[in-house]
């Protein structure tokens, strides 16, 4: 794995003020990565570019990166960001980018204004702009001390057909029988390959809560018990959410196997967050049903999950999963129609847990497995039980290598 790293992160005294900005959980992180036989590449790009140390304050105004005394240094900032990129792309393997918060180079979703008086406006730094460009997952410090796992803040694993053997990893501590979980129905029997009761423990050490099983808008539940153990999740103190699932994948667009959920599309007509704030005593679980979903999947977690699957020698691509009702499969017409949506992966369980799950402020990983080609004559349940044990080695390693990181 290739992992790049702003190095005030690391303890390098290169900030304007001449101090670093040293974060534990990433250089715990970067540590795991050596261990791991990957390789860290430190950045500075101020530095690169010849900016001294220390050095008035520097802030993004629109395309110009302007220092408090008024002097503009965008020349220098772009040269020092052009530098480091040809040492963060200097292999085939595209990195994940680990950088500073709200930074002029190297900031990630929003940078400080340019007014010089701690406003923040959304955008990316230099820096980062050429690594998204690129192709680059780019996070920040906070999304590392987010997807931190601890007792207190275990990882919950939403586990789909033919994948939860992955229970049988934990080292006990509790086990929650799903009918005890508030909201979740108490008629609901589990579809072959799947069972109904978590399991609380670790795994290789990790704090985690693994849920081997689901119930489906296809078997009648609603939205919101079917993102009852989401709920559930989270109340334990969860902050971050593996969902794993089983899918068909669009002929021409991906292949059987492994896959990285980088974004959906909701074909479901369902959606959780229906009915939450109607009334003043609703005591709803999100402060509000409209909820921003332009990055429901989490960067830094996808990142991390291409990293080790490079690692392990899987060939493991993202895609867009489209959630369907179910239970019956697709008609080769509805697939030319995913496919002309830009759709490479088709199920019938995921997205709406992934809505509830980013309503209420957790960090979301999607992993799918594609056990036959939607369309296909011939797909059963049955089927899709006996390709998913097939990939069963390669999904508890891909699962094992993240949590070994985080």
């Amino acid at each position: 794995m290739r992992l790049v790293v702003s190095t005030c992160l690391l303890g390098t005294a290169c900030r304007y003020d001449g101090r670093a900005k040293r974060c534990d959980e990433v250089a715990r992180l970067s540590r795991k990565v050596r261990d791991a036989g990957g390789t860290v590449v430190g950045v500075c790009p101020e530095v690169a570019g010849g900016l001294p140390v220390p050095r008035p304050c520097a802030e993004l105004c629109g395309d110009e990166v302007v220092l408090a005394n008024g002097h503009r240094v965008t020349e220098a900032f772009e040269r020092g960001a052009r530098l480091e990129l040809d040492e963060a792309l200097a292999t085939h393997d595209l990195p994940l980018a680990v950088l500073k918060a709200r930074s002029p180079s190297c900031g990630v979703g929003f940078v400080y204004d340019g007014t010089h008086t701690g406003t923040l406006a959304r955008g990316n730094g230099v820096f980062a702009r050429l690594l998204g460009e690129r192709g680059v997952h780019m996070a920040t410090e906070d999304s590392v001390r987010a997807c931190t796992p601890s007792m207190e803040h275990p990882v919950a694993l939403i586990l789909g057909s033919g994948m939860g053997h992955l229970s049988g990893l934990v080292k006990p501590v509790r086990r929650i029988a799903y009918q005890d979980i508030a909201g979740f129905p108490a008629d609901a029997r589990p579809v072959e390959g799947h069972s109904f009761e978590a399991t609380v423990g670790t795994i290789d050490g990790v704090p985690v809560v693994v849920y081997p099983g689901r119930v489906h808008l296809y078997q009648g539940y609603g939205a919101l018990e079917v993102t009852s153990l989401v709920q559930h999740a989270r109340c334990l103190g969860c902050r971050v959410v593996v969902f794993a699932c089983a899918t068909g994948a669009i002929p021409g667009v991906a292949r059987k196997g492994l896959s990285v959920i980088a974004d959906h599309i909701n074909l479901t007509g369902a959606n959780p967050l229906v009915g939450w704030n109607v009334t003043e005593d609703s005591a709803p679980l999100v402060s509000t049903e409209f909820v921003d979903m332009a990055q429901v999947y989490t960067p830094y977690l996808r990142g991390l999950v291409l990293g080790v699957a490079r690692d392990m020698g899987i060939d493991v691509k993202e895609g867009v999963l489209a959630g369907v009702l179910g239970p019956s499969f697709e008609t080769p017409a509805e697939v030319g129609a995913l496919k002309a949506l830009g759709v490479s992966h088709v199920g019938m369980s995921t997205v709406c847990e992934a809505i509830m799950a980013h309503a209420l402020g957790m960090q979301v990983l999607g992993l799918t497995l594609a056990t036959n080609y939607a369309g296909e004559p011939g797909v059963s349940h049955q089927t899709v039980l006996r390709e998913a044990q097939l990939h069963a080695e390669e999904f508890e390693g891909l699962v094992r290598g993240v949590l070994a990181l985080l």
